[in-house]
């Protein structure tokens, strides 16, 4: 069976651990390519992950005949270029997410892709985790009778100075605040857990003045099966947390979202149960999988542009207030 080459645009940090070994380590893929506009720094990342090529050019990556798969690990103000260069070439591609600055571009990488009948996907990585494959068994098989609403809850203090110059607190390049790298994944894994959210009303405030974008959004939203839910991202505040609590007619279960402690189950006559569910050593690796997998069509991969476009709409809800 063939082995499927993948190209990486963007060989940062998500790519030391969470993202990059996964596309050498799993079976029957290699990575072939890394690009970075560093050259240096895409030499150092080839050298120490064993990759054969290396570029400070995105196109001279995207065009080499020996890259499958293209991966594009770049900040979203990139997202948009490099997937419609990757679709023109005629190959696959996974994005990092958010998939995009906003749903106007990903209504758009979504189209390229489909227009040439290549894969688009997503590195909403959670939903290929075996923690979310037990919590969705836990919500489905009636563990807590009917689910009838959700609190999706993430604290943190405030960034200032050089951690506030970070992409992630520049609209300009991430298409707004921490609420969109972050509550990107909650609001995905929702959508795999739960289904679609078919309304939401957003609010956003800057309260900390270190940086230009939002800082504390709260949100409430309904999914299609009439579920409730409410979300609070609170990025001024004096602790670290945060939480998925999924409320239902005989009971509670209580997650972490961006941890990985137990799955905690809590039922109405008192009863607790705790599930341990930890983040494989390289979390993007079973998404990455099943990616694999259907390129050798062999299943097929649930976090697709489709679905990231989902998300994309829900996340400019969020924020549509402080961005009008």
């Amino acid at each position: 069976m063939k082995t499927i080459r993948w190209g990486i645009i963007g060989c940062g940090d998500v790519t030391e651990k969470k993202s990059g070994p996964g596309l050498y380590k799993a079976d029957r893929s290699r990575l072939v390519a890394v690009m970075r506009r560093n050259a240096a720094a895409a030499k150092d990342y080839a050298e120490r992950h064993g990759v054969p090529r290396w570029y400070d050019d995105a196109q001279a990556l995207i065009e080499d005949k020996e890259v499958d798969v293209v991966y594009v690990a770049t900040p979203p103000s990139t997202h948009l270029k490099y997937a419609l260069a990757t679709a023109k070439a005629g190959k696959p591609c996974l994005v990092e997410k958010p998939m995009a600055m906003n749903a106007e571009e990903g209504e758009q990488m979504v189209n390229a892709f489909k227009e040439k009948d290549l894969s688009l996907w997503v590195a909403f990585y959670r939903r290929a985790l075996p923690r979310y494959h037990k919590l969705r068994y836990f919500l489905n098989n009636g563990t807590i009778g009917k689910l009838t609403s959700i609190e999706f809850v993430n604290y943190s203090t405030l960034a200032k100075d050089e951690e506030s110059r970070e992409w992630r607190y520049n609209p300009i390049i991430a298409g707004a605040g921490k609420s969109f790298d972050l509550g990107s994944h909650g609001f995905d894994i929702l959508d795999y857990l739960v289904g679609p959210i078919c309304e939401i009303v957003g609010y956003s405030i800057n309260s900390g003045n270190t940086y230009d974008a939002e800082d504390v959004t709260v949100t409430c939203f309904r999914f299609e099966n009439n579920v409730l839910g409410t979300a609070t991202f609170n990025f001024n505040s004096g602790r670290n947390d945060d939480y998925l609590t999924f409320t239902g007619t005989l009971g509670k279960i209580e997650i972490q979202v961006y941890g990985d402690n137990d799955i905690k189950i809590v039922l109405g006559n008192g009863e607790q149960k705790f599930v341990s569910a930890p983040f494989p050593k390289h979390v993007c690796q079973p998404l990455q999988e099943a990616i694999i997998a259907e390129l050798h069509g062999k299943g097929k991969c649930e976090s697709t542009g489709d679905s990231a476009l989902r998300t994309q709409r829900v996340l400019d809800a969020c924020v549509s207030n402080f961005y009008q």
